[in-house]
C-alpha cells in the first residue's frame, strides 16, 4: 500500500510503499480518509518523543479519520506499530474507535482532536478544571493553545490569561475568550513583574504548559513568594508539551514558598478508561458546538515536502 515511510529519524517521511497490516484478536483495519501532522507525530518520527519504539522504518501518524470494513465512519486515537495513520490503510484497537457524529467532516476531525484533546484531558482529567477558576495558558499562539482557549471557556474558566511571542496570534485569542494577554519577552525580571501583577489581581488557580523550558523557569519562580507572612493558595500546573525546552532547573523554595502542585499529563498519566472517555466527551461537545479550527489539506504524496512546514496557525492535514 501508498504510506509515508520513516527510514531514518533525522530527514523527513518519504512517500513510498509499505507492507499491508494484518489484524490481530481485537483489532481492526481502517481505510483511511485524513490523518494530521501533529506536533508528537514529528516528534515520534525523529525518535525524541517518550513513545517512540525506535522501529524504523515505520509509518508517522498516531490517529486519524476513517471507515471500518462494515462503512463505519471513524475517529481513531492510537495505531500499532509501525502501522502509522499516514497511510491508505492502518491497524489499531477497535476499542480505540470513536463513531464521529454526522456533522463534524473527516479533515476538521483529524486536524482537531490530537491538539485538543491537551487540553481536554489535562483539564478534565488531570486538574478537574472546576467552573469560576482561573488559568494561564502557557504557550498558547499554536494549534492546541488556540483550542485550550476555547476548551477552557467551555468547562466554565471564570478568567483565561494566554502567554506567547507573537502579539498577532496573541490578539486572535482575546477573539476566541482569552481576558488577558501576557507577551514573553527576553527579559526575565519584566516577564516575573507582568506575571505577579497579573496574580496579584486575579490569583491563577492552574497553568497549563505547552512550552516547559525557560519560560516555565520564569512562570514558576513568578509563583513563589517571599517572606513568612502570605497565605499560598493551591495552584495545579501541569505540563503538556516542551516546545521550549525538555528540561528546568527548579529551585526548592518554589515548592516550598507557594501552594504548587506540579503535574504532567499525557499517555502514561491518564488511564485509558479516562483518555476513552474524553474522546467522547470531546467529539460530542464538537458535534454540539463547533470550535474555531483552522485546517489546511494535501496530498499525502507531498508528506517529504510539507513535513517542516510552519502550521501559522492551521493544522496540516494529509489525504492518501
Amino acid at each position: 500500500m501508498n504510506a509515508a515511510v520513516v527510514h531514518d529519524f533525522k530527514t523527513p517521511p518519504r512517500y513510498g510503499t509499505f507492507a499491508e497490516a494484518v489484524a490481530a484478536e481485537g483489532e481492526v483495519i481502517v481505510t483511511v480518509k485524513a490523518a494530521g501532522l501533529h506536533q508528537i507525530v514529528r516528534a515520534l518520527a525523529s525518535g525524541a518523543h517518550y513513545g517512540s519504539t525506535g522501529v524504523l522504518p515505520q509509518i508517522p501518524g498516531v490517529d486519524g479519520v476513517g471507515r471500518l470494513g462494515d462503512g463505519t465512519r471513524v475517529y481513531f486515537g492510537a495505531s500499532r506499530p509501525p502501522f502509522g495513520s499516514m497511510a491508505e490503510r492502518c491497524v489499531t484497537a477497535r476499542a480505540f474507535c470513536f463513531p464521529i457524529p454526522e456533522v463534524l467532516d473527516d479533515t476538521t476531525v483529524a486536524a482537531m482532536v490530537n491538539p485538543a484533546l491537551s487540553s481536554w484531558g489535562a483539564l478534565r482529567a488531570r486538574v478537574q478544571l472546576q467552573p469560576g477558576e482561573n488559568i494561564l495558558i502557557l504557550g498558547a499562539t499554536g494549534v492546541a493553545g488556540r483550542l485550550a482557549v476555547q476548551v477552557a471557556r467551555r468547562l466554565g474558566a471564570a478568567r483565561i490569561v494566554v502567554a506567547g511571542r507573537n502579539p498577532a496570534a496573541l490578539a486572535e485569542l482575546m477573539q476566541l475568550g482569552a481576558h488577558a494577554v501576557i507577551q514573553l519577552v527576553d527579559d526575565q525580571e519584566a516577564l516575573t513583574a507582568s506575571l505577579r501583577q497579573e496574580w496579584s489581581r486575579h490569583p491563577v488557580d492552574i497553568v497549563l504548559d505547552y512550552l516547559w523550558g525557560k519560560p516555565a523557569e520564569t512562570v514558576l519562580r513568578a509563583l513563589s513568594q517571599k517572606g513568612p507572612q502570605h497565605a499560598a493558595g493551591r495552584i495545579r500546573y501541569v505540563d503538556v508539551g516542551f516546545m521550549a525546552g525538555r528540561t528546568i532547573s527548579l529551585d526548592g523554595d518554589t515548592l516550598r514558598s507557594s501552594g504548587l502542585e506540579l503535574i504532567g499529563s499525557g499517555y502514561g498519566s491518564i488511564s485509558m478508561e479516562k483518555i476513552f472517555q474524553s474522546f467522547r466527551e470531546f467529539l460530542q461537545e464538537a458535534a454540539r458546538q463547533p470550535f474555531n479550527m483552522k485546517v489546511e489539506t494535501a496530498p499525502l504524496r507531498e508528506v517529504e515536502a510539507r513535513w517542516n512546514s510552519s502550521d501559522k496557525g492551521a493544522r496540516l492535514v494529509f489525504t492518501p
